[in-house]
């Protein structure tokens, strides 16, 4: 149970970026149309290099679908890097081609609705996973749990609070948010992961 649960804090780390990636990649490809005519190409060959990363980091999912802790941590070490080569692609895409607040706005709707889903599924599979750990360790499990629904609960917050005030924020403060909101779900996830660890 402890490996499983080991793994269970890369899985629930690379479905969230995942998730983010596929709602970014969604987002841009519904305005492709909208880019002036003169920039199409470029923002059509932009897309396809985003959808490559997208691929690699999908790809490299799928192959540790049943992996060891070990090589989790391998592929995340070699993932981290994707994420934010994707996640600078965007920006110079926004930047480029997504010159309309909608656009953005648009986007980082689905973006942090691909987070939250994250959040609630992690705190979800953890949920399911304290039925695993004999009574004297449950407390301490159940407590991680609801922790990182609090920790959910107030990344909610945080995200609706700026989805409310969006028209007057720039393209970054609005990922500013999401890192910040990531951050926590890494932190939370972290959190959980080690309470599994004692308790195992």
């Amino acid at each position: 149970m402890q490996t499983q649960s080991n793994i269970h804090f890369y899985v629930n780390w690379a479905k969230e970026r995942l998730n983010e990636i596929e709602a970014v990649l969604t987002s841009l490809e519904s305005k492709v149309g909208e880019v002036q005519a003169d920039a199409r190409d470029k923002a059509n060959k932009a897309l396809a290099d985003l959808r490559k990363s997208r691929d690699i980091f999908r790809d490299t999912i799928k192959k540790q679908a049943e992996a060891n802790e070990a090589t989790w941590t391998s592929a995340k070490a070699k993932l981290e890097p994707e994420w934010d080569s994707f996640e600078a692609e965007v920006k110079k895409y926004v930047v480029s081609f997504s010159k309309q607040v909608e656009q953005q706005q648009a986007t980082f709707k689905l973006q942090s609705a691909a987070q939250l889903k994250a959040w609630r599924e992690a705190a979800d599979k953890l949920g399911s996973d304290t039925k695993q750990f004999a009574t004297e360790r449950k407390p301490e499990i159940d407590a991680a749990v609801k922790r990182m629904q609090a920790d959910a609960a107030a990344a909610e917050e945080k995200l609706q609070k700026h989805l409310d005030q969006m028209g007057a924020q720039s393209w970054s403060a609005l990922m500013a948010v999401l890192t910040e909101t990531r951050a926590a779900f890494d932190r939370a996830n972290q959190a959980a992961r080690d309470a599994f660890k004692r308790a195992a």
